[in-house]
């Protein structure tokens, strides 16, 4: 498999994507924050979602390009909004994770006529001091230069204990190839997350949602999911449903997460 990353441009800035699948219907994937971004890693996304791609054709988005020095998630969102919109995309199936998912209820609040339906994966309404506690120690390893650090306290924040000690090792390796540039975007793009908080606009979004969070999330808490879900109650067609076991990361390590959106976004 050899997916190609692709640019979509509007007046302002330019954005990366990447597509793969076939279907008949869009399903737009926003990841959550990484310390490098999730276009290196195309080829493995598109064989994790395979499940999806007779039924989809997914684009999964980057971060603007130009980033200014300083970025708020309801920035991200209006410019994810305006790439999608630039490729003619209409009524699409989103999934969001983590800073995506922020990224996501953002987008269904400023537009609900774009979105058919809407999946949310480990993420949270609002990011109060007490949730960005764990996103400023990897800024503050971020601003020190330590790469290994930085890729380490990650990786033990996100997954599960068994899954952190069997990754250390390909952890450390990564974060060879990370860059000064990688960590400048890195810094901006957390730093975005701070005072997020859209919990009282919940209620504007209008499309079934699917909220996918973790009784063991080390980095933005279950209640986070949970109080998304209660938020969105008297909205007809909303599910949570929390996994335990899969840390925060669990759009990576559960084994049934694919199947779930599938049977949602096909509903």
């Amino acid at each position: 498999m050899n997916v190609p990353i692709k640019t979509v441009r509007t007046d302002s800035f330019s954005m990366d994507y990447f597509r793969f699948g076939h279907g008949a219907e869009p399903l737009v994937i926003l990841p959550g924050l990484s310390v490098q971004s999730v276009m290196l890693f195309a080829d493995s996304v598109a064989e994790a979602y395979q499940i999806l791609s007779d039924k989809f054709t997914i684009y999964v988005f980057d971060r603007r390009k130009e980033l200014p020095p300083s970025y708020s998630v309801s920035e991200m969102a209006r410019d994810t909004v305006l790439a999608i919109e630039a490729l003619g995309l209409d009524r699409i199936n989103l999934f969001g994770a983590s800073q995506g998912g922020m990224i996501a209820m953002e987008a269904a609040i400023l537009s609900p006529a774009l979105i058919r339906r809407l999946a949310l994966g480990s993420t949270t309404s609002s990011v109060g001091n007490a949730r960005f506690a764990a996103i400023e120690e990897w800024i503050r390893l971020a601003e020190s230069g330590d790469k290994a650090g930085l890729y380490l306290a990650f990786g033990e924040a996100i997954y599960p204990k068994v899954t952190f000690d069997l990754s250390r090792d390909l952890l450390i390796e990564a974060s060879k190839t990370v860059t000064d540039d990688d960590l400048m975007r890195f810094i901006v793009l957390a730093k975005g997350m701070k005072g997020f908080d859209v919990t009282d606009d919940l209620k504007k979004i209008t499309c079934p949602v699917l909220v996918l969070g973790s009784k063991d999330d080390r980095v933005l808490g279950p209640a986070a999911s949970v109080l998304i879900a209660e938020n969105l109650s008297e909205l007809p067609g909303h599910t949570l449903y929390m996994y335990d076991g899969y840390g925060h990361a669990a759009y990576d390590t559960a084994p049934d997460y694919r199947e779930r959106l599938l049977r949602f976004f096909a509903s």
